[in-house]
């Protein structure tokens, strides 16, 4: 009960726009109180005021020169506040697609996928995720429920000639595929897609079934470095529990 309480009190502190906005500014560097009060438009008795504020909950410090700065707790507080910040932009999707099937360490990172850009259309996600191959100079990596290298076509045969790699991953009830022995094509199956992942050398793309099964190809895009990583981990972690050919 009593970290409930603590709890209930944190989000209260952060629901303030005022007190989030303080956090905000001191995550870049110190400021004096009347700095503070400037920038956010207010006086310097509001600003004192909710700067005592987050120095009782322990999110804000003054320093013995007399500037406030983020303390280390708030920091890991808004580090963790990204992935509530992407969850709450994107609620609608969330109520409508099913992101249990993927193991907890990635939905614990969900906040990773903040700067990707969602694509709600089916045929333009489609088209995207198919430019990613057409143009990827270096891999290509697929979490996909087709058979992707062979509607990929001679796309994918001349990419191979060109000696760019690549690695899917499909249901093991598709396999095997004629494209699995060609040279610098690697194939593994898993018993179930819990979703669809595209990976190239410079973007990524990740998109959940419905709660019915089923994959309406909205998705997540981006070239973000954080967002890539999210999904080359996730990429890698099913790769690994993949079947080999």
């Amino acid at each position: 009960m009593e970290n409930q309480a603590e709890l209930a009190k944190l989000f209260f502190e952060l629901a303030s726009d005022s007190r989030l906005s303080i956090l905000k500014e001191l995550s870049n560097e110190e400021l004096k109180m009347q700095e503070v009060a400037r920038r956010l438009d207010v006086t310097a008795t509001e600003a004192l005021r909710q700067l005592e504020r987050l120095g009782a909950s322990s999110l804000v410090q003054r320093l013995p020169e007399g500037t406030y700065a983020i303390t280390p707790y708030a920091k890991l507080v808004m580090h963790l506040s990204s992935s509530l910040s992407f969850l709450l932009k994107y609620k609608e999707y969330f109520l409508t697609h099913d992101i249990s099937p993927l193991p907890y360490q990635f939905i614990n990172r969900i906040g990773e996928l903040s700067k990707a850009t969602f694509i709600g259309d089916t045929v333009e996600s489609l088209n995207r995720a198919q430019r990613m191959f057409i143009e990827t100079k270096e891999f290509g990596w697929g979490l996909a429920e087709g058979v992707v290298p062979e509607l990929m076509g001679p796309i994918m045969a001349d990419h191979l000639q060109r000696g760019i790699k690549f690695k899917f991953i499909i249901p093991q009830d598709k396999l095997p595929l004629p494209s699995a022995g060609l040279p610098g094509m690697e194939i593994r199956g898993i018993s179930e897609v819990p979703a669809v992942v595209a990976i190239t050398e410079k973007e990524a793309a990740f998109c959940l079934r419905t709660f019915d099964g089923k994959m309406d190809y909205s998705a997540f895009y981006g070239c973000d470095p954080t967002f890539h990583g999210w999904a080359k981990d996730l990429f890698s972690y099913f790769w690994e529990k993949g079947k080999r050919i």
